[in-house]
This record gives C-alpha cells, structure tokens and sequence, in this order.
C-alpha cells in the first residue's frame, strides 16, 4: 500500500508475466509482517530487560504515553483520509477521551499527560472504516489510518532497535570519527560554542525543533495529501514513504558503523567512559592511533549516519512543490528551510553529532528518494545512477572514515575538499534530475478520472 500505487501500470498481469506475486498478496505480507515485528522485537526487549514496542504501545492506549506529540501526529495523517465533517468528529471524540484520561491522572496524583485519546481515536476510525463504510470512503480513511499507525508503529520499533544498537556495539568508533571531522573544521565543536554564547533561548527553540521533527512531517504530509478525501485519488508518492523507508535502511547502517556522538564520547555524559571532558570547550588532540572505544551499556549507537539530517532533508526536498511541479505555498517551503536548517544546528550543537555523520544522512536520504520519487517514470538510467551513485558514496563515505581517518586528521585541506565535492556533485546530480526539469505528472493531475 505504501511502496506501490493501485493506479500504476505495474498491475497483476504484468507481475505474473514477471513472476511476480500480486499486489494483494504483497500487502497482506507486509501487513502480516508488522505484528509479527512487534512480538518478536517485545520478545527480545522482555529477554534484556527494557520496554518493548507492545509494552509501549499499551500505555498509549491505557497508560501514560511516552510521546505527547507522536500519537497525535498519527491521528492528524488519519485524517487526511476523512472529509471535514468526520475529520471534526474524530477530534471532538479523541479530545474528549484525552481530557477523560488527564483529570483521572490528576486525581491520582500523576502528572498531566495527553496522548491517548488520539491513539484511541485512531484505531476506532480504522475500525468503523473497516466495518461500516464502503467504496472510496473506505478506501481513504483505512489508507490513511494506516499510514498514521505506521508513524506510531516505527518510533516503537526505533525505540527497540536503539537498545539492539548497544548490544551489537559493546565498542563505538567515535576516535575515528572525531579525526575525518578535522577535515570538516569541528563543526560539532564551533557550532556548540556558538550556541553556548547565544544564552538559553535560541537552544530552547533548537531543541523543540529537534524532538519535534514528526510534527513537521506530518504538516507536509497533510499538505501534501489535503486533496486526498474529496478526489479519492492519491499521489504516486509523498513523504511518508521515504521517512518510513528510511526508517528501515538507516538504522542498519547504526550496526555497522557504531558512534555515540561528540557529548558522550568526548564530553560530561560518558558516564565516566569518556575519553576527556572535551566538548564543547576544547576540540581534542590527534590521536594518531586510533583504536575502537569500549562503551557503556545505555547510550545508542546511533549517530553514523544522522537519521535526523536525512528526515530534516527529506521534510525539505517534499516542501518544495506540490505534486504537480508547481511551488508548494510560500509558508510551507520557508518552513521547510527553517526546519532542516535548525535540524542541522541542533544536531551538531547539542553534541549529538558529528559533521561526518551529516554528511551520511544527507546522501542516505537522496540516495532513498531517489529510489522512490516519481514511480511512474520507471527505472530510467538517470534513477538507476542516482541509486546506484548514492549507495556507493554511502559505503565510500563510511569506509574512508573508518581507514582514513588519520589522513583526513593529517591533510584536512584536501580530504575535506574530496569529500564535500563528492557529496555536493552527488546533490547537484540529484537536482539535475528530479528538480531541474519539469516533472512528469503525477496521479494528483488526474483527479478529475474517477476512483477504481
């Protein structure tokens, strides 16, 4: 449902000339795939001690959640499927429910904590459109209710998979990440000290922007998808794939290259693991042997690459046009720049990151929308290089920072310009080929053809 469109020409017959399985039976895989996720990743959290996906799942139903945000970020992508009356309805009602849950937390001495009335809500729009409508409005709002789960359903999984990331890396590679950033000039450590200079407010601001990076997507998949209800046509695609694809790809990448970022490694929250207190007052000597560095058993290893940079960018590249081609408003894509731009900051100026793992999420992120971006065009050679191209400067990215490093530390002046250009070409040839032509149009242009 999400990674293939109903209306593309890659239809059933032409799967079983390929020998292919059909499209129904590939849903009902993936579907039946998320619970069997879920119990498999609760199993392993009950086995090593710390909350599984179901266990966190509960609380937002009947306990206290652990987001305040997210649940209601899912429920406002539902809604995308729904017309404005039922839209009004299902708010009133997880409002309601919300309200119920708040004063019953208050009296029994707990703090005031909202989030389950939109999980409530959710699940009961899927329900009633499962049981009680028919035709497009059933289509639309279980396609909706399903992407705004889903949206649930992967920081649940995240959640989880952060905890396998320590397991998997009793040891980070943090030493050899902090020499490649030489070449880059310290970005974490200029930008930390800056932020420490600008007083309390602009941090403030920074990290709101930072933990609330779903909100924004969900403004850009709602804007995107607005048309959805009235027209029952959905676009060939949007953001929500490429966050949730890239929810799936980039933390493998965290057991492959384990980093707890400049704070932990380098500064107070090492829990006395660290190698010096170092950030952000004083960038740390050369280490001309490098060695991997033994670590506690709490901090994810989930710096390399920035799964934030390649969410930030990806909220960036979909607020720049509707899906027609046509500018996206005015409001959306200042917003879009705002929030990648301070993304980037709070990511280096809180320490949680290096510049080296930017520069990973970055091509990670182009590297899947490239992927993905306009279906209907087929694998072309332009989509097959851009793929292609990506992965390989991923993996050339990740192996130079983990064999050159020294080098990089020892001539910052030419690494750093080697590895900015290949990255900055990479992005060149990415707006060369999806932004710098005219788009092919999209099933959003032909609204006016009935729905099948």
């Amino acid at each position: 449902m999400l990674l293939d469109d109903p209306r593309s020409d890659f239809g059933d017959a032409r799967r079983r000339r390929l020998g292919m399985p059909p499209r129904r039976v590939l849903i009902a895989a993936a579907v039946a795939a998320v619970p069997v996720l879920l119990i498999v990743l609760q199993i392993v959290a009950s086995r090593n001690g710390f909350e599984g996906p179901l266990e966190s799942l509960w609380s937002d139903y009947v306990g206290r959640p652990k987001s305040v945000s997210m649940p209601w970020a899912g429920l406002a992508l539902a809604l995308v499927g729904l017309s404005w009356r039922r839209r009004f309805v299902t708010v009133g009602i997880a409002l309601a429910i919300d309200a119920v849950f708040a004063v019953g937390r208050v009296l029994l001495g707990g703090s005031v904590t909202i989030g389950n009335g939109a999980v409530i809500a959710l699940t009961g729009v899927a329900l009633v459109a499962w049981f009680g409508w028919e035709g497009k409005d059933r289509r639309n709002a279980l396609h909706a209710a399903a992407l705004g789960a889903l949206l649930i359903l992967a920081t649940k999984v995240g959640d989880v998979w952060l905890h396998i990331t320590v397991m998997a890396g009793p040891n980070v590679l943090d030493r050899y990440v902090v020499l490649a950033d030489h070449a880059f000039g310290q970005p974490s450590w200029m930008v930390g000290q800056a932020l420490d200079a600008l007083g309390p407010v602009a941090p403030a601001v920074l990290h709101w922007v930072y933990i609330e990076l779903p909100v924004a997507a969900m403004v850009v998949a709602a804007w995107q998808l607005r048309r959805v209800a009235s027209t029952g046509v959905w676009p060939t695609h949007y953001l929500v794939r490429t966050f949730l694809v890239l929810g799936l790809v980039g933390p493998v990448v965290y057991l492959l290259f384990p980093v707890v970022g400049p704070m932990f490694a380098f500064g107070p929250d090492g829990h006395g693991l660290q190698i010096g207190d170092y950030w952000p007052r004083i960038v740390p000597p050369l280490d001309p042997h490098p060695v991997a560095l033994p670590f506690d058993n709490a901090t994810p290893r989930n710096c390399m690459p920035s799964m934030h940079t390649a969410w930030a960018t990806t909220v960036f590249l979909h607020s720049r046009r509707a899906a027609d081609g046509s500018p996206a408003p005015r409001w959306l894509r200042w917003g879009g720049a705002f929030w990648v731009l301070a993304t980037l900051t709070a990511t280096l100026g809180f320490g949680y990151h290096y510049g080296a793992d930017l520069l990973a999420g970055i091509v990670l992120c182009l590297t899947v929308e490239s992927a993905l971006r306009a279906p209907e065009r087929g694998w072309d050679r332009a989509r097959t290089g851009l793929v292609a191209g990506g992965a390989a400067l991923l993996g050339a990215l990740l192996l130079t920072y983990r064999f050159l490093a020294e080098w990089m530390a020892e001539y910052p002046v030419p690494a750093g310009v080697l590895v900015l250009s290949a990255v900055a070409a990479y992005c060149w040839a990415f707006y060369s080929v999806w932004f710098a032509r005219t788009p092919v149009p999209s099933a959003m242009d032909t609204a006016a053809l009935p729905a099948r």
